[in-house]
């Protein structure tokens, strides 16, 4: 057995595939299907497409719940005060803070909860993160 991927559904493909590449992953593969009227995005991080995230855009209207079912979606960082300043940058509310130098979360734009994990130990914790309070719920 192989994992393969988690698929995750969205309202907005090109602002999800923003968020996504924010984040750090890179689109590896993009298919339409006319018939079936939707269209499959497969995003991974850079040299790991083994582990791969695939959103699901149906072309019909419907809306999205924030089920508490789907827990959320795990990336390591390499430096996680790097991450989170270009997640901010880039207009992203930084849920959860690393105010530990370890920990972070976000929302993609239909709300879908990342987690962020410093890679190694911890980060020394450091403004403007050790201060700043959480925001909404992750």
């Amino acid at each position: 057995m192989k994992y393969l991927h988690t698929m995750v559904r969205v309202s907005d493909l090109d602002a999800s595939i923003a968020f996504f590449n924010l984040l750090g992953l890179n689109l590896i593969d993009r298919r339409d299907y006319p018939q079936g009227r939707y269209t499959l995005a497969f995003l991974a991080a850079p040299g790991d497409e083994s582990a791969q995230v695939e959103l699901t855009y149906n072309w019909d209207p419907e809306v999205l719940g924030g089920a508490r079912n789907f827990g959320h979606l795990a990336y390591r960082v390499d430096d996680i005060y790097a991450a989170c300043q270009r997640l901010q940058d880039g207009g992203v509310t930084i849920n959860r803070p690393p105010r530990d130098g370890r920990m972070a979360f976000v929302r993609s734009p239909d709300n879908i909860s990342i987690e962020l994990l410093q890679a190694g130990a911890s980060l020394p914790p450091q403004e403007p993160w050790k201060s700043m309070p959480n925001t909404g719920v992750w």
